[in-house]
């Protein structure tokens, strides 16, 4: 197997959602399944509500229940588990389980409102967005509707900020790990310093795209498919939108370069890529990449 997979659940439709979207990540890496519900410890509830333990027993058999229901959900083949877990916060519980189990991505899903088909980042993927060291990926609203039992291919959107060579290592692994095909997009119209020319920067993008199909290439195993793609567009919304997708399909992106080292933080590029995207987004910290065949990567260097 290849790491694990843990879904942040509640028994909700977005909870649904990123169990759907476990699901079809586990199957596709060969990986375990865990779903996890994290609960209020007993610090974080209100003075009106004592912390007696039949008080907790009540929520922990309630969580229990609902995991059993989201389990039946799932498909038999799978190799899964439930857990309920206690934290002061529902993303510290989350990353506290993503390490115990050493996960290889968090999953959560799209917070309530969101239109169907699309992102709408929630507290919990917020402060996951901002703190976890392990990569998370994001259901868009209605992923469990969909009937796509496996990833078909994954594409990764780059750069030439840093953090991009740990984003094309941790695509080429999820590729390789998937037998996925890959597609990698250019962001480098996006990237270059403003003022040049148009000319100018269809040469750069034209030598970065072929640097790193190179490098896919390279280090992808036989039978495995690398293209790339540079979308046109007169902004990050725009290129995106414009984008052709496959059902089950997912894109990688990097943390922003303000990140603090092996943490998440959602950049202004990625952030503007989510407004648009039908697609279920994977964002990897700027250093370190997750579980590889059981193994943590360290930077490259």
């Amino acid at each position: 197997m290849s790491g694990a997979i843990v879904v942040g659940y509640t028994a909700t439709e977005s909870g649904a959602d990123a169990a759907a979207l476990g699901a079809r990540l586990a199957r596709s890496l060969d990986a375990r399944l865990h779903l996890v519900i994290v609960l209020p410890a007993d610090g974080t509830r209100s003075a009106a509500v004592p912390p007696e333990r039949a008080y907790e027993e009540v929520i922990r058999n309630q969580g229990k229940k609902w995991l059993a229901e989201a389990m039946t959900e799932l498909a038999q083949d799978l190799t899964r588990s439930g857990h309920v877990r206690f934290a002061e916060s529902f993303a510290e519980g989350l990353i506290a389980a993503g390490e115990e189990f050493g996960a290889r991505l968090i999953v959560v899903g799209a917070a309530t409102g969101a239109v169907l088909g699309r992102h709408r980042l929630g507290g919990v993927a917020s402060a996951l967005l901002h703190s976890s060291p392990i990569p998370v990926a994001l259901a868009p609203s209605g992923t469990a509707k969909a009937d796509d039992a496996a990833v078909p291919r994954i594409t990764a959107a780059l750069g030439t900020r840093a953090g991009a060579d740990v984003l094309l290592d941790e695509a080429v692994a999820l590729a390789a790990d998937s037998a996925s095909a890959l597609r990698l997009v250019s962001l480098v119209p996006f990237d270059v310093p403003p003022g040049l020319d148009t000319g100018a920067i269809r040469v750069v993008a034209g030598s970065h795209a072929d640097e790193v199909l190179a490098a896919a290439q390279e280090a992808l195993p036989a039978g495995v498919a690398a293209t790339v793609e540079q979308a046109p567009g007169d902004s990050v919304e725009d290129a995106v939108s414009h984008l052709a997708w496959l059902p089950g399909e997912v894109i990688l992106v990097g943390s922003s370069r303000l990140a603090q080292p092996r943490r998440l933080f959602l950049g202004s590029t990625a952030a503007k890529m989510l407004h648009v995207l039908p697609v279920p987004m994977i964002v990897v910290p700027r250093t370190g990449i997750g579980a590889v065949d059981g193994k943590v990567e360290g930077d490259r260097t």
